[in-house]
This record gives structure tokens, C-alpha cells and sequence, in this order.
């Protein structure tokens, strides 16, 4: 075969790919439709907690130090799928590669440490400072004698 054949099949094997990928979904979504449940009752969009009805507000605010937690957690867990690619591929990569993974290692723990200095993955309150005010001490009531 000739090279423009084999791209031009290789183009038709992903276009191929993309439809049944695209037809999946549609199906999916028009069968969950067709097939799932109609039921309109009176409490049907209500939130309950195990079949209990919810006691209180659902809306609740939570602090921005979840999510700066919850994004810390996320940037270093793809970090770690980096590291776990690096190792299965530690035989091709050599020494070169050894020394890479230890300085991305080195950045990371760097990034590490420079969070637990500033403080963003602490989750208690900031402890309250009490501010003393230097008292001026009068000496105008000495005992003469």
C-alpha cells in the first residue's frame, strides 16, 4: 500500500471511532430517557438523608480552604500518575531519566513545602493574637517623708 492509502485509512479507522463514540452516547442518553422514570409526585425533588427527610438547609457554606485543599489534592495526585508512568518506563528512560523524575521530585517537594510554610493546609482557625498595651506607670503618688 501506499502511503497516502494507509493515512487515509488510518483518518477513516478514527472518523469511524469518533461516530460509534458519538453514537454510544446518543444511545445511552435516548434509552436512560425513554426508559427511565416519570413519576411526579409531591416529594419527589425533595433531598433526604438515607429515607429520612433532611433536617435543616442543604445549602451550606463551605470554607475556601476545602477547595484550595481539594485542588492541592488533585494537582498532586496527577503528579504522582507522572511518576507512576516514569516507573514503568524506568528501563528505556536510564540514568537520564532517573535524573529527571528526581528533580521533578525535588520541585514537588519543594512546592511542598513552600504550602506548609504559608500555612494553606492548615484547617484550624488562625489563633487570635492578644495585643498588650504597655501601661505608663505614674510615680506621682511616692510617700515623702
Amino acid at each position: 500500500m501506499s502511503t497516502t492509502t494507509e493515512v487515509i485509512a488510518q483518518h477513516w479507522a478514527f472518523a469511524v471511532f469518533l461516530i460509534v463514540a458519538v453514537g454510544l452516547c446518543c444511545a445511552m442518553l435516548a434509552g436512560a430517557w425513554f426508559l427511565g422514570g416519570k413519576a411526579r409526585g409531591r416529594y419527589t425533588n425533595t433531598p433526604f438523608e438515607s429515607g429520612a427527610p433532611a433536617v435543616g438547609t442543604t445549602h451550606l457554606r463551605m470554607s475556601a480552604k476545602f477547595y484550595l485543599v481539594a485542588m492541592f489534592f488533585v494537582i498532586f495526585d496527577v503528579e504522582a500518575l507522572y511518576l507512576y508512568a516514569w516507573s514503568t518506563a524506568i528501563r528505556e528512560s536510564g540514568w537520564v531519566g532517573f535524573v529527571e523524575a528526581t528533580i521533578f521530585i525535588l520541585v514537588l517537594l519543594a512546592g511542598l513545602v513552600y504550602l506548609v510554610r504559608i500555612r494553606a493546609l492548615d484547617w484550624a482557625p488562625a489563633p487570635r493574637r492578644v495585643v498588650v498595651k504597655p501601661t505608663t506607670i505614674s510615680h506621682s503618688n511616692r510617700h515623702t517623708q
